[in-house]
């Protein structure tokens, strides 16, 4: 069938996408599937001379068409966020919103700003509940889920779905699907994928009037008892990414959660500390810089490049002049993931390459970098492919991947916007190179991926999940061995030292060694049980690593924590950072007068 639109690809790429995650059709035999994207009903003023024509009932139509009694939450579920466990029956006279989520999808983490935009914004109207359905066997864990909502400062109630009971009760079949309950306990809108906050807003502004006329509105407030205030202040706060410069004895550490880059000797003697810690992406100075949860870095020179994931930006620090300066990206995350062209393009007008001016191009939660030649490599983990910019930031564009979430190997880039046949990536999350290829922690399919710099090459996977006719995103585990058999774990990071790709498996909390060259997998490091312990070597969830004088420089993202380990000795030991201060954690509120605390 022949293509004609792109608006028409980009559809069809989504119903794809959704069919790679769920393994199935349609879902709209369900009976909730008449509350998809339903608008509330909205009653026109009849003008002054018309009054006496207009019924009277006509004011207290319901705004919604479609409404289902939403079914209750199962019994003895694990609750955070909130002192104990909710019933739904005890919101009634709220808005509940449902978030079906997991905590290592980047489309779930793309939607996460957006709620609390929504909480902000209505928060005696309305309560988000975040419905933890697991992809992995890890993300089932109540402990690992509550470490999920630190590192992403949720603050509202997250039940553990971890036998999709409510998944299954709602009849859920996709991350990120969210429910709208109106207060009188119905479901009335169901809205699947990622959305913005304007689009719930418009919803709940066109409905609430008519419950607040029928008296059904509780508006008074309600608070939670967030984990985020029993925390204690730590230097490092979820570091994500590392890197180790062995030329200049330092190392360089993403203090993501602390919105900050900390520059240490590799010792750990304190260097530098950029940025002043507050979530923003001001340019600057060291003191004046904001950055909003960073990650991935890349040294050039005397200069440092910075992955400013949850700003969609590119930032780069001239480590003399001790300034940072945006390059890339416009602070909001892209809708289009193919630079050059417009909605309304044909095939025919596509152009020939996808580039566009980094500073006017918009991007997509850049997660790594890696620099080549006159070029920065990015794992840009949002459209699932690997990017290109000149380091001259005469362009930016897609470098790998035909933006379907998929482990496929085949050529680089297609010259139609997710064409089948070419390479697909999902959520690539860590970079490294022997020189003549760039590895690729491909997270969602717990894979390494090999991308050829010759752009006439074809992408290989290492280890993982490509061979497999289906299921590619859902077969993981903890598994040495040879390529066919050997099984990671979302693994984030990855580090070529010497025909080795050391790779942090993140969710298997181990460190493991990839033969580059046949994709045998071997344990280095790590026993597998989150911990805090260096003899017997435990992580929990590392993200980063990178390499310098024959030893191994591990960001223990969950410890909060730089790990070290000795290649020679085999010993596993924590970098004690000197003189990093500690910042402030999230305090609890006054109590709110008449407010229900729950």
């Amino acid at each position: 069938m022949q293509i004609s639109t792109l608006p028409f690809l980009r559809k069809l790429a989504l119903v794809v996408a959704v069919l790679l995650l769920v393994g199935c059709g349609s879902s709209s035999s369900h009976p909730f599937a008449m509350a998809e994207e339903q608008q509330p009903q909205t009653t026109e003023k009849p003008a002054s001379g018309d009054a006496a024509e207009q019924p009277a009932a006509k004011a207290a139509e319901h705004p919604f068409r479609v409404k289902i009694p939403a079914p209750e939450f199962p019994k003895d579920m694990e609750w955070m966020n909130t002192k104990g466990p909710l019933e739904l029956k005890d919101l009634r006279g709220k808005f509940v919103l449902l978030d079906f989520w997991t905590y290592c999808c980047i489309n779930c983490i793309h939607i996460l700003p957006e709620l609390k935009k929504l909480e902000q914004e209505f928060p005696n109207q309305l309560v988000v509940i975040g419905v933890h359905s697991a992809k992995f066997d890890t993300e089932k864990e109540a402990q690992n889920i509550g470490e999920a909502i630190l590192r992403y400062e949720i603050e509202h109630p997250v039940v553990n779905d971890d036998q999709m009971k409510i998944w299954n009760s709602f009849s859920v079949n996709s991350w990120p699907t969210m429910y709208l309950i109106d207060p009188e306990g119905n479901v009335v809108y169901l809205r699947r994928g990622e959305f913005k906050a304007d689009d719930i807003r418009q919803v709940l502004n066109d409905a609430m009037a008519y419950y607040r006329e029928n008296g059904s509105l509780d508006e008074k407030p309600i608070q939670f008892d967030l984990l985020a205030y029993s925390q204690d202040p730590t230097p490092l706060r979820f570091p994500g990414k590392i890197l180790a410069d062995e030329k200049s004895n330092r190392l360089f550490i993403s203090d993501s959660n602390h919105n900050r880059i900390v520059i240490t000797s590799l010792d750990g003697e304190l260097q530098e500390v950029i940025g002043n810690g507050e979530i923003g992406s001001a340019d600057g100075s060291y003191e004046e810089a904001q950055f909003d949860h960073p990650q991935g870095v890349a040294l050039v020179q005397d200069t440092l490049y910075v992955a400013d994931t949850e700003n969609h930006l590119l930032r780069k620090i001239d480590l003399k002049e001790k300034k940072v300066t945006t390059i890339a990206g416009i602070g909001e995350q892209a809708r289009n993931n193919w630079p050059g062209v417009s909605e309304n393009a044909t095939v025919s007008s596509l152009p020939d390459r996808f580039i566009g001016t980094p500073k006017t191009t918009a991007i997509n939660s850049p997660w790594a970098l890696w620099p080549r030649g006159d070029s920065l490599y990015i794992a840009m983990a949002g459209p699932h492919q690997i990017w290109k910019m000149k380091l001259d930031e005469s362009e930016i564009g897609p470098y790998a991947g035909n933006g379907r979430e998929d482990i496929v190997d085949g050529p680089l880039l297609p010259p139609v916007p997710y064409q089948q046949g070419f390479a697909s990536f999902a959520q690539p999350s860590g970079l490294t190179s022997d020189g003549n290829s760039l590895f690729v922690a491909d997270s969602e399919g717990s894979s390494i991926r090999a991308v050829p710099f010759d752009p006439e090459g074809s992408v290989r996977t290492v280890i993982g999940t490509s061979h497999l006719q289906y299921g590619r995103l859902f077969t993981f585990g903890d598994v040495d061995g040879p390529p066919k058999t050997a099984k990671l774990q979302h693994a984030l990071g990855v580090c070529y030292v010497d025909g080795i790709i050391y790779t942090a498996d993140t969710y298997n909390n181990k460190i493991k060694a990839v033969d580059a060259a046949t994709g045998d997998v071997t344990t280095l490091v790590g026993i597998g049980e989150p911990g805090i312990a260096d003899d017997p070597a435990q992580f929990d969830e590392p993200a980063g690593i990178s390499h310098a004088n024959g030893k191994l420089y591990i960001a223990d993202t969950n410890n909060h924590m730089i790990r070290v380990f000795d290649l020679e000795t085999k010993k596993l030991s924590t970098l004690q950072i000197q003189g990093l201060k500690t910042m402030p954690v999230k305090k609890r509120p006054a109590a709110a007068e008449n407010a229900t605390q729950k």
